[in-house]
């Protein structure tokens, strides 16, 4: 899409386009690498931290961090739609950066586990400002286009990072030990993540450009402010309710492996360099798979992709137990299907969202679709501390996968590819 209007620096034309907007786009890539490198810190490491070196026996206390985690991003997620209205989004980028500074220090160094929480609190800011922000300027660069592709190069840069990083960890972990050297290996994410935002240009003007060429105004009904967003986004819109709830069920699937799948291998007899092997390759085929789907959503639709990627992750978790006579092979082709399943869904669905929203409360609707998407962190590491304690970690894998068939189900019937925004 070309043709624009003069920016508000000087006589460059604004323009909307991923070959018109390269430079910046590519910028907010290599950004969110470093976002999802300082989260894979984690990925591998922190369980065991728990059990090893802390002592925790109780799988629930384990979880805590995740809890913690899930909670802060959900919230920050929620605050972020509506912060863009008082504040520019590069503003915002910033923020969550310097809430990143004390994370990895903290991994590294905490006399307590109280520390490892509060430190995922504090992660928990940084990821829903930073990981939010990234998502959002790109899709204002762009335009209506190419939202799917857009989407998908966003999440494949932060979830290859996270995987290359859960896999560094492990290997460093059983090198060096679980602490220090793995979780340092995460300041150089917030230097340069702090070091490239300071360098990209805001997209407010974009957005008003967008507004301008929109087909429509802004519908009669359709107030624009938080509560009336939230609503629409959560309940009142068909389409909106069916990507919040299947948001929410993909990343309850991401906390229960988060938490579970390190203690579940190691008690089958992996090794660290294996568990990490298995975490990295998850969110590695999630991020890199997310380039070709996000294409494909543009070209077939965003519902065939959400409904098969749910019911694909839920055979994931089903092969993870049938084959755990031989845990590396199910490790390995579990987070195949997981990562695979969920390449499909993630960047469909915040291209549903943003079709199905207006440009004038777009950001309010992805902040709360990303908010119901993000608590799944808070409630799968509560079902899972929960279930694992009274039931042991094979029963919390089959709720995960029967929660997200009926998630796949239930989005088949609530979401369609109609833009009614």
């Amino acid at each position: 899409m070309r043709g624009g209007t003069a920016a508000a620096r000087g006589s460059r034309p604004v323009e909307l386009g991923l070959r018109e907007n390269r430079p910046q786009f590519v910028l907010l890539v290599v950004v969110n690498v470093c976002v999802g490198g300082l989260v894979g810190l984690e990925r591998t490491t922190v369980p065991l931290i728990g059990t090893e070196i802390f002592g925790l026996t109780s799988d629930l206390a384990v979880f805590s961090f995740i809890i913690a985690f899930g909670l802060t991003k959900a919230l920050t997620n929620l605050a972020a739609g509506a912060l863009t209205a008082r504040f520019r989004r590069k503003r915002l980028l910033l923020a969550g950066w310097i809430a990143g500074v004390p994370v990895p220090f903290a991994l590294a160094w905490a006399p307590s586990w109280g520390w490892i929480v509060a430190a995922n609190v504090l992660l928990g800011v940084n990821q829903g400002l930073t990981w939010s922000m990234t998502v959002t300027m790109k899709i204002d660069l762009v335009g209506p286009a190419r939202r799917g592709l857009a989407t998908g190069l966003n999440e494949a840069a932060g979830y290859t990072a996270v995987g290359a990083t859960a896999l560094l960890t492990g290997y460093l972990a059983t090198a060096h030990g679980l602490r220090p050297v793995p979780e340092l290996i995460g300041v150089v994410f917030v230097v340069a993540g702090l070091a490239l935002t300071l360098v990209v240009r805001d997209t407010a003007a974009h957005v008003a450009l967008e507004v301008a060429r929109h087909g429509r105004s802004v519908p009669g009904g359709d107030r624009t402010g938080l509560a009336a967003t939230f609503a629409r986004t959560s309940w009142r819109h068909r389409s909106l309710r069916g990507a919040s709830q299947a948001g929410l069920v993909n990343n309850l699937n991401d906390g229960i492996t988060w938490g579970v799948f390190p203690l579940l291998f190691t008690d089958h007899g992996l090794g660290l360099a294996a568990v990490g092997l298995i975490k990295g390759l998850y969110p590695v085929l999630w991020g890199i798979g997310q380039i070709p789907t996000g294409h494909l959503a543009d070209r077939i639709g965003r519902k065939p992709l959400i409904v098969a990627g749910m019911l694909v992750q839920a055979a994931g978790f089903g092969l993870a137990l049938a084959l755990l006579d031989r845990p590396l092979l199910a490790g390995i082709l579990s987070a195949g299907l997981l990562g695979t399943g969920t390449a499909m869904v993630y960047p469909a669905l915040i291209a549903s969202v943003s079709d199905h929203a207006h440009p004038s409360w777009r950001a309010g609707a992805l902040g709360t679709y990303r908010f119901w998407r993000d608590i799944g962190y808070a409630v799968g590491a509560l079902v899972a501390g929960v279930l694992a304690d009274a039931l042991g970690l094979d029963a919390t894998v089959i709720a995960a996968a029967v929660l997200t068939a009926a998630s796949g189900l239930l989005a088949a019937r609530w979401i369609t590819d109609r833009t009614d925004g």
